[in-house]
């Protein structure tokens, strides 16, 4: 059976359920992004189903923690057996999976950093955040002043919107008195003219290291040789900022003016991590050694809350950071960890290291062409199944909000056609203007979807720029 066989008989139809859902639903957890809210019913694979039967090809994957693909078999199956062998039991007790998905993290990156760590766990991306500036903190003596990038986005608890450069996730909550200083994440696309973009990646860095120079530049210390500021929180590819990929030799630079001050790098992979960009950890194509590393979303392929970080030994050993530093209820819950477990073993077992990078050039071949054909799409740009297509004027450079808001409908609204039968397609909306696409397609995304994916976009942005 495929998503298009399942049944998709309506209990409660459409227009009541928004009706209900505009009158006793907090519209403060979601994100209205059309005019009315989107209802599917089922899903499978790549695609899926709303309420009329129409199959929505799926190229953003709930934010990448689908990355393995709706109704995953093997996943789905360690999920069904784990409620009947041990679906609950209190986080103060231990269970098999979580020591040994701890155990599997911590050895993966004692093989790739060559350092000794631990895992911790916790149940959203931004829990896993603040449980990582807890760490930093206490490992700095309580420093709480935090570096991050401009476009950088971490998540929207108080701790994490701190380091969270957009000021909407801010505004309406008080004052952020340890707000991170915000530095330039290297934009190729936009970077000065005149200017190589490694030349700009090297600029980046360089203004950073100036801020060292002397003790008038504001954050360091000459004579106690002590920076005001703990860690570096980086996303070694933007994310809800657009996807954007810095040169390559950017973080290797970056690590150099760090690690000469004692700052510590943080490394944030809920949304790059889990073999999105081909590694199992994005910061792992740049060739640097994080002190940290945060991971959710795909850890369990957005079948059960899970997240959680690996720090060096040094900065998490029980001596430095005791039992109840954080705590959740719900942490290192049995259905998560088994589910995380299987994610690991499956990921080196299938081999997404070749996959991924393979289907991932297809894919920038793809939006390549569609370019050459539409004036609009001012860049594009891909690290395995983590894509960029920046939307602008006919100039090929202007951010065009509009044009992509309007692709986004379309999309939604399902009457796009393949086979002469109606389909649709869900398209995720980031950059620092709101003008990227950000695909991030099932890792198991096949060749022939990736072609349907560009036949479909090339529907989508002839209809919309006819407004």
């Amino acid at each position: 059976m495929n998503a298009f066989d399942k049944n998709t008989s309506v209990v409660i139809d459409d227009a009541q359920l928004l009706a209900d859902e505009a009158k006793y639903s907090s519209f403060g957890d979601t994100v209205h992004y059309v005019d009315p809210p989107k209802i599917f019913r089922t899903c499978e694979g790549s695609y899926m189903v709303d309420s009329a039967g129409t199959p929505f090809l799926d190229l953003q994957m709930w934010y990448s923690a689908v990355n393995f693909g709706y109704g995953n078999k093997r996943l789905n199956n360690v999920l069904k057996n784990q409620i009947d062998l041990l679906p609950q039991v209190a986080s103060q007790y231990l269970h098999q999976s979580r020591i040994e998905l701890a155990k599997t993290v911590a050895l993966d990156a004692k093989r790739k950093f060559g350092l000794d760590g631990r895992v911790h766990f916790n149940v959203g991306g931004a829990q896993a955040i603040e449980d990582s500036l807890k760490i930093v903190r206490n490992a700095r003596n309580g420093k709480s002043l935090m570096f991050a990038f401009e476009g950088g986005y971490h998540g929207r608890t108080l701790g994490a919107s701190s380091i969270t450069s957009s000021y909407r996730y801010r505004r309406r909550f008080g004052h952020f008195g340890e707000r991170a200083m915000f530095l330039p994440f290297p934009y190729p696309f936009r970077r000065p003219k005149g200017m190589t973009a490694e030349e700009y990646s090297d600029s980046c860095v360089n203004q950073f290291a100036r801020l060292f120079e002397t003790e008038y530049n504001g954050v360091w210390d000459p004579k106690t040789n002590q920076c005001e500021y703990a860690a570096f929180y980086v996303e070694p590819i933007q994310g809800t900022g657009g996807y954007v990929i810095p040169p390559p030799g950017f973080f290797k630079g970056l690590k150099k003016v760090l690690d000469q001050y004692g700052i510590l790098m943080v490394s944030d992979e809920i949304q790059m991590g889990f073999w999105r960009t081909g590694k199992l950890w994005s910061i792992e194509n740049f060739g640097v050694t994080p002190d940290i590393v945060v991971f959710g979303k795909a850890l369990t392929n957005g079948l059960n809350p899970l997240s959680g970080l690996w720090a060096r030994e040094e900065l998490i050993n029980p001596t430095v950071f005791p039992p109840g530093s954080t705590h959740s209820t719900f942490n290192s819950n049995p259905l998560g960890t088994s589910l995380g477990l299987e994610v690991i073993k499956m990921g080196y077992e299938l081999d997404y290291e070749t996959s991924v990078p393979k289907k991932g050039a297809h894919f920038l071949d793809g939006l390549r062409e569609l370019q050459k054909k539409h004036k609009e799409i001012g860049d594009v740009d891909g690290l395995g199944l983590a894509l960029r297509a920046e939307i602008c004027t006919d100039d090929g450079f202007t951010p065009n909000k509009a044009l992509l808001d309007r692709m986004v409908d379309i999309g939604l609204a399902g009457d796009l056609t393949h086979n002469g039968k109606k389909i649709g397609l869900v398209l995720d909306v980031g950059g620092w203007y709101k003008n990227v696409i950000t695909f991030a397609p099932s890792l198991d995304i096949t060749h022939e979807e990736i072609d349907l994916a560009m036949s479909l976009l090339d529907q989508l942005l002839t209809k919309a720029k006819k407004g």
